[in-house]
């Protein structure tokens, strides 16, 4: 078997993967000013992706731009929030480097799609392909490929432990080599339960006080995570941005979410914020709590709530993500200021951090390696994977780092 990296690998954000010069696993982007794409020119003839977040899918209507369209391959949830993925990059970038497609390409997707669920074993670009629950987001998922001389197992994002939304990976399945995502490889995750407890004191603590607090969260994942735990607990809110399409989508998908019922109270529990006529000011006003993108404050609703609270100290900002560096959280997180409408600004609101990381820690990702110690591991989606390939070596695996660009054969 050949494995091409053409991006993620020692980097979290574009990932793809060329199996035998004809199936893509992944074609995502890694945003930042400007994105940046998987390296080199590729014409496969099938798509593979693992779920959807735009590192690993957001480059996909790119490839259906010649004569030939290649079939892509997903769950229902993962084409759904592609299409969605797809659909807010052309709003927000069509025309320009940052979106390398058109809505003619995201048409030809919708054509191309051939959605499999979980435990189904389906041919792509003369390969055997099976789906396992990854317990990253919904729809996520491990992709075993299966040439008729060597298993390959892509783990793409995952989570050993459960949360709200999903429940944790439990797929093991027989492989020859693995390819392993290594994002939080040096870090120990806080008990979930403990994080929700934190966090939950903390907002009742602000609302008690008269002040309301914004929660900045990804749209996909963790808006719908944290709307089922401030329901869980009782606590009302206001949900705003895309994670409210996602929400919906989400109620149509039961089998792939781990309480479908505990999803539709979180739903009835959040009152959806239209933005219309200045009502998200009106709401930053309110004593309350209101869950909204971008999880790094990079853009959307976030944008307009931040300065409307940041001046008054009993206002809160909790962050629920990984923050970028150079991004407006990290700079918040570290320096108490961040942009805001095109300027550097302080925040007397108080800013905090909460853990709610849908991707397995450094003891995850060992348990889940601990059925392949007999097997190649190639690491990838991390910025320190020639480290944590170096600790599996001293743990007695045959374990290696590709850089972006590599070709392997195993």
């Amino acid at each position: 078997m050949n494995l091409q990296f053409l991006g993620g690998a020692g980097e979290v954000g574009r990932s793809a993967i060329l199996v035998n010069d004809s199936l893509l696993l992944d074609y995502g982007m890694l945003t930042g000013n400007p994105p940046q794409f998987p390296v080199g020119s590729v014409d496969p003839d099938a798509v593979v992706v693992s779920h959807g977040h735009l590192d690993h899918v957001g480059t996909v209507p790119a490839l259906l731009s010649g004569s030939e369209w290649p079939a892509v391959h997903w769950t229902p949830p993962t084409y759904e929030l592609a299409l969605t993925l797809a659909r807010d990059t052309l709003k927000l970038h069509g025309g320009t480097y940052d979106c390398p497609f058109t809505e003619t390409h995201i048409r030809r997707m919708t054509q191309q799609s051939e959605p499999h669920d979980y435990g189904e074993t389906f041919e792509a670009a003369g390969h055997e392909v099976t789906f396992y629950n990854a317990g990253h987001i919904p729809g996520s998922a491990h992709v075993l490929v299966d040439d008729g001389e060597t298993r390959l197992l892509y783990t793409a994002d995952f989570h050993t432990d459960d949360q709200r939304l999903v429940s944790g990976t439990t797929g093991r399945p027989n492989a020859d080599v693995v390819i392993c995502e290594s994002t939080y490889s040096d870090v120990e995750h806080e008990d979930r339960s403990t994080v929700e407890e934190r966090f939950v004191e903390s907002v009742r603590t602000t609302i008690w006080q008269g002040g309301t607090v914004v929660v900045p969260a990804f749209a996909i994942g963790r808006t719908q995570e944290l709307l089922m735990v401030l329901d869980a607990h009782d606590i009302d809110c206001y949900v705003d941005g895309m994670g409210t399409r996602v929400l919906e989508m989400l109620r149509n998908h039961p089998e792939y979410v781990r309480d479908p019922t505990a999803l539709k109270r979180a739903k009835s529990n959040a009152r959806i914020v239209s933005g219309r006529d200045g009502q998200r000011r009106r709401i930053a006003r309110q004593n309350t709590v209101i869950v909204t993108t971008s999880g790094m404050l990079s853009g959307g609703p976030a944008m307009t709530y931040i300065p409307e609270i940041r001046r008054d100290p009993t206002n809160k900002i909790c962050l629920t993500g990984y923050q970028v560096e150079g991004t407006p959280g990290r700079e918040l997180v570290e320096r108490g200021r961040c942009e805001l409408n095109g300027g550097v600004v302080p925040v007397a609101a108080r800013a905090e951090m909460y853990d709610f990381s849908a991707h397995a820690d450094k003891h995850g990702l060992r348990s889940f390696l601990a059925a392949y110690r007999e097997t190649p591991v190639f690491v990838n989606h991390g910025d320190r994977c020639a480290a944590f390939a170096e600790e599996l070596r001293a743990d007695g695996y045959e374990a290696t780092a590709p850089e972006v660009g590599a070709v392997v054969e195993v």
